[in-house]
């Protein structure tokens, strides 16, 4: 069938709560996926220099296109990914994030992320999100229009890299962008080099930069422009590197957003205050932040967040993981120094969880209702995609970066990958992960109070 969206304090240091939650199962009911190497083309008015993008990934820059092979690094097997940069055009992979709110045409937007990883590597990489549509009869996602980012009014408060242009469409140097809502005919953005929210109108046109502010004080990462090297960890910045807003939820009838943290922040002493994330609330009426913030606590072995999204007046779906990418059946053995066909670092803590934003304890965090386990789904209708299934036991989602869930209706949730291109794979060795999208049945999950 084809969905139908239609239907669709800084220096505290509370240790996080116990966790006591159910685990609820969940049942594939759709796969769909775009090729991992899918390129776009910049806008006719977007500068030469945006036609080749990943020129500056390697130690230094690199003109031709198609010459350096990616690779998932010495961490996760040294594994080529089988692509190869700079790449010709822009790479429409990145999912980083799903609005809550769909297109007039029943799509979903879509962000992608800073383009290659970091500030420094993404200068040629534009940034934008699209409206876009899985197909889970014939397992495809159709891009129906894609909104490139630019700053013409100088709302920006610092140099962006295409500075002296006419168009002054925004790149990765100047902003990751991790996640996404649309109310009342705007867009608004989280960023993690900041932590900024963007605004903008739906053509992409940013209309005003907001800084953090935690506890009447503004919270800077590294990566803030205002931070200059050599700089103190806990002083000079709190917001570690990546650290910024992974999930921003926006919850429904308030205009309030609920823009969590990636990881936790850091204290005076540069350590990360606690296994815990700050949710800090904006209001999109006044463009103030409110002052109220919660937190969230992490399983035992998760170190991230990926997504975050409200399913109805106070429960929220948050992604959860590791820092693991590929299927634990095929780790490295203890010691061995031959990665190429095995991981070294599977994946193993992958979840969605529900949470209760109105369930607030004394120490400030949000009750964890319950959650799945993306690394055990089962496929009874056989539904998982050719190349894409496990070669034993239950469908899986191993990826690294697992960055976007919404609700679809009462029982179904969708979930997709960031497949972080041409770093990542989790599917298997050696070659580039796709973006997938994946159609959950999981009514217990979102019944659960």
């Amino acid at each position: 069938m084809r969905l139908s969206f239609s239907v669709l304090a800084l220096a505290s240091a509370f240790a996080a709560p116990a966790l006591a939650e159910d685990s609820f199962p969940a049942t594939l009911a759709g796969h769909a996926a775009i090729p991992a190497l899918t390129l776009i083309t910049p806008p006719a008015d977007a500068p030469q220099d945006a036609w080749v993008s990943g020129k500056f990934t390697g130690k230094a820059r690199n003109d031709a296109p198609m010459t350096v092979e990616g690779n998932t690094g010495k961490a996760y097997g040294a594994h080529g990914t089988g692509l190869y940069l700079p790449f010709i055009g822009q790479p429409m992979q990145g999912m980083s994030g799903f609005a809550m709110t769909p297109a007039e045409d029943g799509s979903i937007y879509t962000l992608t992320d800073n383009g290659f990883g970091n500030k420094r590597n993404s200068p040629d990489a534009m940034l934008f999100f699209h409206k876009m549509a899985p197909d889970f009869e014939t397992g495809t996602v159709e891009r129906r229009d894609t909104i490139f980012l630019s700053d013409p009014d100088h709302k920006v408060p610092f140099r962006i890299a295409y500075e002296g242009t006419d168009s002054r469409y925004l790149t990765g140097a100047d902003f990751d962008t991790e996640s996404m809502q649309v109310l009342n005919g705007e867009v608004w953005i989280g960023d993690e080099f900041g932590p900024y929210i963007i605004r903008a109108g739906l053509d992409g046109v940013v209309k005003a930069v907001y800084p953090t502010v935690l506890d009447g004080k503004e919270l800077h990462g590294p990566d803030t422009y205002s931070v200059y090297v050599p700089a103190t960890a806990g002083k000079d910045f709190q917001v570690q590197r990546s650290g910024g807003y992974e999930g921003m939820a926006l919850q429904p009838n308030t205009g309030l957003l609920w823009a969590m943290l990636e990881k936790p922040i850091l204290g005076e002493d540069g350590k990360p205050e606690g296994n815990f994330l700050r949710v800090i609330q904006f209001d999109t009426n006044t463009a103030e932040w409110t002052g109220k913030s919660v937190k969230f606590a992490l399983a035992e072995g998760a170190t991230a967040i990926g997504d975050f999204n409200f399913i109805d007046d106070t429960r929220a779906l948050v992604i959860e993981r590791d820092n693991g990418e590929g299927d634990a059946a095929r780790a490295c053995a203890d010691g061995a120094t031959d990665t190429s066909g095995c991981y070294p670092r599977p994946a193993k803590v992958k979840h969605i969880v529900l949470v209760d934003t109105a369930d607030i304890d004394a120490d400030g965090f949000m009750r964890r209702i319950g959650y799945i386990d993306l690394l055990n789904i089962a496929d009874p209708n056989g539904l998982a995609l050719d190349g894409m299934k496990p070669a034993e036991g239950p469908f899986s989602f191993p990826f690294f970066t697992i960055e976007d869930v919404i609700a679809v209706d009462d029982t179904h949730i969708l979930v997709a990958n960031d497949n972080n291109l041409p770093f990542s794979g989790g599917r298997e060795p050696g070659v580039a992960a796709n973006n997938e999208f994946i159609l959950l049945s999981v009514p217990e999950l979102l019944a659960a109070k």
